[in-house]
């Protein structure tokens, strides 16, 4: 996605002039592990956008498309992966009208869009590849160029498929939003996705991690702690609280209790008026993160021995053939196969900026070329990178 030239602080709020200052939707795509209140956090946020006169969509992209459920009162939508499935039995296309809904109520000055992507049934198809697809669909269908201020995409995180990341590896977000608890669980999940971003960004992905939100909040501390670690800011801590929970299953907004509404308008104004400042996150490795939690031994597990596991029949197993050269490649392994087809003038380029972290000027004078011209050979290799990489 292109960058915005007009900040939302700058857009008018006389609805009748809205199309004339007619730019791209803001993309924020919201990630966390299931079950940790990632919905309930999007679709308050998607309330109080609107609450604020802002044309909002709600993207579900959970296979169990349920992110809309309270966005619309309490009805499922239908799902683009079946709609999809459907009009291509029929031979025909999906249009806007088949996938995309719209919810008006009373005492929101604007109305609300919701999509749900979903998914294949369970153990019959792979939920990433029907996310990647949904967002072709989508691509196709102009979603990033219709008459919309903000685009809330509702992710799950616990899945490390690469689909789940589309937003992130495309560049189909501009910033990430994510969503844990004080568990372990949540947090590492949120772990995962800080360090995937961070990876996108070495092939040219663009997406701001903007910060973390604290749901169910229980003053342990923990998940600050994380954060403080990792250089992640923490946007919001929003407490448990039992009329939220309530209004959240009779599929009303929490946001109406005043003590929550406060929390998340305060986050939306600044969020739109362009107050948070991306996070340089570092994430953790493993050891580092589980050292957050209590003192690691050092020392190498045990291997156990084929006469342990066989006992007496240990002799008459047969020796598993050395299938090395077959197996998959890691990402490191085929991003330095894929920097190997660069030219050599864009990968010496690559490397000097990604490896040795050098700037554009001082590449340009030690190679002694325009700035300008280190700079495009620079966005082009990451452009090939992306292309190869993905492709193969």
């Amino acid at each position: 996605m292109q960058n915005r030239t007009i900040t939302d602080a700058h857009r008018p709020h006389n609805p009748d002039n809205h199309k004339q200052y007619l730019m791209p939707a803001r993309t924020i795509a919201i990630y966390g592990k299931g079950g940790i209140g990632k919905s309930f956090t999007t679709t308050n946020l998607s309330a109080t956008f609107a609450m604020m006169n802002r044309r909002v969509l709600q993207l579900g992209c959970d296979p169990k498309h349920d992110s809309t459920t309270s966005l619309f009162g309490g009805i499922p939508l239908p799902t683009v992966t079946d709609l999809f499935a459907e009009k291509n039995a029929q031979n025909r296309q999906v249009t806007i009208s088949d996938i995309v809904f719209r919810r008006d109520i009373a005492d929101f000055p604007q109305p609300i869009y919701g999509i749900e992507l979903g998914g294949p049934q369970v153990g019959r198809g792979c939920g990433g590849r029907g996310i990647i697809s949904g967002f072709d669909l989508l691509e196709k269908l102009g979603i990033f160029n219709w008459d919309i201020d903000i685009i809330l995409m509702d992710f799950l995180g616990d899945v490390v498929c690469g689909g789940f990341a589309t937003p992130l590896a495309r560049s189909l977000s501009e910033e990430v939003i994510l969503v844990t608890n004080n568990d372990r669980q949540s947090i590492f999940t949120a772990n995962n996705i800080c360090q995937a971003n961070n990876y996108f960004k070495t092939i040219g992905g663009q997406s701001r991690l903007l910060g973390l939100i604290i749901n169910r909040d229980d003053g342990s501390g923990i998940a600050e702690k994380y954060a403080e670690a990792a250089g992640i800011s923490v946007l919001m801590k929003v407490p448990y609280n039992a009329g939220a929970r309530d209004m959240d299953d009779s599929f009303d907004f929490a946001v109406r209790l005043p003590e929550l509404g406060d929390k998340f308008r305060t986050l939306a104004t600044e969020i739109l008026e362009n107050r948070i400042k991306p996070c340089h996150a570092r994430g953790l490795d493993f050891m580092q993160f589980v050292r957050l939690f209590g003192d690691v031994s050092d020392e190498s597990p045990t291997p156990a021995t084929p006469e342990e596991l066989f006992g007496s029949h240990a002799d008459s197993v047969t020796p598993i053939p050395d299938r090395t050269n077959l197996s998959q490649d890691n990402d490191d392994v085929k991003m330095r196969r894929c920097i190997e087809e660069l030219s050599e003038l864009e990968r010496e380029i690559y490397r000097m900026s990604e490896e040795e972290e050098r700037s554009i000027t001082e590449i340009a004078a030690m190679l002694e070329r325009e700035e300008s011209e280190v700079r495009e050979l620079l966005a082009g290799a990451r452009t090939q990178l992306r292309k190869l990489f993905f492709s193969a």
